[in-house]
């Protein structure tokens, strides 16, 4: 693997005008035929093999003039202050507007409040329930704009007019999240690199990736059915990883640079390693992601393909598209210009990062801080006992939205259960008596305690199958409502057994408690899966049972914390006015099940990256303890930035007013706070710390069986130094002045980057610098051979390769 990514990305730094001409020819291409694309739907829930499911594809045979599976719109009516809709201005004005919505494009049909019994007891409020032929996603401009001429021409003549349903079209999203995030990113990098072209990099390849990652799902469209929140996961999480792969590789990049190596060489090595790291972090997110499609749930297999190919997407772009820019940056890419006083000193290899002094804490006292971290998360995570899942519905629509109007006056006027009334199906093609059966089962529902109301059935034209409606005293997202349903479904049994027929319930309540229960019941296994398969990576990279182990575990309990804190805010309403929450309820189902699909990727990305380079460092021979802290003087900066620039993005995410869009914000951005920083960060040293060298043991019959990937680049660095067996002149990096001063962790730092030719090329050295080179470079190699190999060879030359340069390039593992 290491091998093969050297080769490529030096193949990458020197061929990089071709690499990005096809990167651009790519991009054009798939946005032309993006162009065309019909673009994605609504993604609207549906289990097949649910009760639900099964009595809207019977409603859709027996009734088609309901449009069982087409979009529904809720038009409320209140009248002034003081007033009654039944008076003859105002229901002259309901009944004209009532007409106009007959007449919209794509409507089925229209219920008149006053002949179908929708008005409430008061006078002041009723409501017209509006049938569309088409889905959600289908309902078009010409709809939507009689929806709101309708709106406009109540309100004008004194009404008030709200509209609520799937039919409504929503506000348009404020792209504010991704902006802020972006805006965060480009500062956070400036302050990881202190120069504007290493910062730039990382974030000009990150929005090329998710621009190809973004085309090509909606190209997909062409031949898919793929929900609207596949294009938005796969962009939020393509921006996130791609700006921190190339984060990785290019932090790399300049540490080759500054242990002496010319550009394409530390380029080659840059992501022969961290290449490395970045491909397997990048599969355990795809795995994580492509999960999603066990549950059996298309919305959901949509969006986790989808995402799952924008990590693809910024993997490849990493390690081609990256190497590329490197080629163009040359040099340039070291002038750091905007950085600190202490920055500089570090850079000159004097002192210790705040990540090295955090690392030497945490191995000084283990147990402790052990104790603290699992401990104070455990506390944290006592709240997700009490979580209860369910569906979002129009009440977590933004206050003063026309959605949260139309269900607050309902509430108001009828009770919260007509914002989710029930359809219950009686199917007697089975029965002697279907009447009977029929008048069996609306008896029934009159006798429930939660049932409000209920409507007289009505018969298909066979008169074989019958449509109930039935509207809880409670709301839809309530535990009452749910057992409800089930009370009714339990019914069904007896009335199968006494008449023949068969009692279903459906709409879109029911459809809702069918989808949380799925997802209920689908988490475990979903974990099992996903977990099993990044275990068997983690056991490939690491060749260790205890890490992957580990990194499994500290994943289980970032997760069960952020379900802690959710549970406490937008259940319990703690906190509630500081994230903007007005109105508190259950967790929506969707959300843990995705947030474990995505944290569970970017938790073994930190894992990946922290302990990738301990590894390395451990297998070039440094004690267990000192691995660690090795570790965290390489990646720590990196991960902590990694980990800043994601809780910045997904807390942009707070500033919407919808609350599920809160929910998955402050999800999200909790999740990678406590995996990046308490476990990740804490509890992985402090445990590798515990147990020494056995964090790194493997069975010998197991490590006989696994194949060896090379991530740390071992093999890559017994090729190079097999390399310095030829005599051939080397001279030094291009634009390196002075000499190589070597910092506390044993690797050389170059102290300035100047005597460019007065070409300004980057990329040519210096004659002068060509002597002094060698002899830096060559004396550097003696000393870590006598130290046991522990660092990279020196730098060789790019200019004039002797025959067994060329040999070694042609196959890195040829040994001379």
């Amino acid at each position: 693997m290491a091998t093969f990514l050297y080769r490529l990305g030096r193949l990458a730094f020197r061929r990089r005008r071709l690499v990005v001409m096809l990167w651009v020819a790519v991009l054009a291409a798939i946005g032309i035929g993006a162009m065309s694309a019909p673009g994605t739907s609504s993604g609207a829930l549906s289990v097949p093999g649910t009760q639900s499911q099964r009595a809207i594809d019977l409603l859709q045979k027996e009734f088609p003039q309901a449009s069982a599976d087409g979009a529904t719109a809720r038009v409320v009516f209140e009248a002034p202050s003081g007033q009654k809709l039944t008076s003859a201005a105002n229901k002259a004005e309901v009944e004209s507007l009532v007409a106009k919505l007959e007449k919209s494009p794509q409507v089925s049909g229209v219920s008149d409040p006053f002949s179908s019994g929708l008005v409430s007891k008061s006078g002041s409020i009723a409501y017209a329930q509006v049938s569309y032929k088409v889905a959600e996603a289908d309902v078009s401009g010409a709809a939507h704009a009689v929806q709101t001429d309708v709106v406009a021409q109540g309100e004008k003549a004194g009404l008030k007019v709200s509209l609520g349903g799937n039919a409504v079209k929503d506000k348009a999203a404020s792209k504010a999240a991704e902006l802020i995030g972006v805006g965060v990113a480009a500062v956070v990098l400036v302050i990881t690199f202190g120069s504007m072209i290493a910062a730039g990099l990382p974030l000009l390849t990150a929005i090329l990736g998710v621009a190809a990652a973004v085309l090509s799902v909606t190209l997909a469209t062409h031949f898919f059915d793929l929900a609207s929140a596949s294009t938005t996961l796969a962009l939020m999480l393509g921006l996130a990883v791609a700006i921190d792969y190339a984060l990785f590789i290019v932090s790399r990049y300049r540490n080759e640079i500054r242990d002496g190596h010319e550009p394409e060489e530390a380029c080659g090595r840059a992501v022969g390693t961290a290449g490395s790291a970045v491909v397997f972090a990048g599969l355990t997110v795809i795995v994580a992601l492509s999960g999603l499609s066990v549950i059996g749930i298309a919305m959901l297999t949509s969006m986790g393909l989808a995402s799952a190919f924008a990590v693809a997407v910024a993997v490849v772009i990493a390690l081609t598209l990256l190497p590329a820019m490197l080629g163009f940056a040359g040099m340039r890419i070291m002038k750091g210009r905007m950085l600190t006083r202490r920055m500089k000193a570090l850079e000159r290899g004097e002192g210790e990062s705040t990540g090295v002094r955090w690392a030497r804490f945490v191995t000084r006292n283990p147990v402790k801080v052990l104790a603290v971290s699992v401990v104070g998360l455990a506390l944290v995570a006592i709240p997700t006992m009490s979580l209860k899942m369910a569906l979002n519905d129009d009440s977590g629509k933004p206050p003063g939205s026309t959605q949260r109007i139309a269900y607050d006056t309902l509430s108001k006027g009828f009770g919260p259960g007509f914002n989710g009334p029930l359809t219950v199906v009686v199917d007697a093609r089975d029965s002697d008596d279907p009447k009977a059966a029929a008048k069996s089962a609306y008896s029934m529902l009159s006798k429930l305690d939660d049932v409000a109301a209920v409507r007289p059935p009505s018969f298909n034209e066979s008169g074989d199958v019958a449509l109930i409606g039935a509207v809880p005293k409670s709301a839809a997202t309530s535990e009452a409502t749910k057992d409800l349903v089930g009370e009714i479904r339990g019914h069904g049994t007896a009335l199968h057994q006494d008449t023949g027929a068969d009692l279903m319930v459906t709409g879109l309540t029911a459809v809702n408690i069918d989808v949380s229960t799925k997802l209920s019941d689908a988490l475990i296994p979903y974990l099992a899966i996903v977990v099993g398969l990044a275990l068997v990576l983690l056991l490939l990279v690491f060749r260790s049972i205890v890490i992957p182990l580990k990194a499994a575990l500290g994943f289980l309990l970032s997760v069960v914390s952020t379900l802690g804190v959710l549970v406490a805010v937008f259940q319990w309403g703690w906190l509630k006015d500081l994230f903007g929450v007005d109105q508190t309820g259950p967790i929506v189902s969707l959300l843990p099940i995705v947030l474990i699909g995505v944290v569970f990727g970017l938790a073994m990305d930190y894992e990946v990256f922290l302990v990738s380079r301990m590894r390395e460092e451990y297998v070039h021979g440094a004690e267990p303890t000192q691995a660690v802290v090795q570790g965290f003087r390489h990646s720590g900066r990196v991960v902590t930035a990694a980990a800043v620039i994601m809780v910045s993005v997904f807390s942009g995410f707070l500033l919407d007013d919808e609350a599920l869009i809160k929910s998955i914000g402050l999800g999200l951005a909790t999740a990678v706070f406590f995996d990046a920083f308490v476990v990740r960060m804490t509890i992985v040293p402090a445990v590798m710390t515990l147990l020494g060298h056995r964090s790194w043991t493997l069975p010998k019959w197991l490590d006989q069986v696994l194949p060896n990937v090379d991530v740390e680049g071992e093999k890559l660095r017994h090729a190079l130094e097999a390399e310095q067996t030829d005599p051939a002149p080397e001279p030094v990096l291009a634009g390196v002045a002075a000499g190589v001063h070597a910092g506390s962790d044993g690797h050389g730092a170059a102290h300035a980057f100047t005597g460019f030719h007065a070409s300004g090329d980057p990329d040519t050295p210096a004659p002068a610098q060509q002597a002094a080179g060698k002899a830096r470079g060559l004396s550097r190699f003696k000393q870590r051979l006598a130290r046991g190999g522990e660092a990279t060879a020196p730098a060789d030359s790019a200019g004039s390769e002797a025959p067994a340069r060329r040999k070694l390039l042609k196959n890195p593992m040829r040994r001379s």
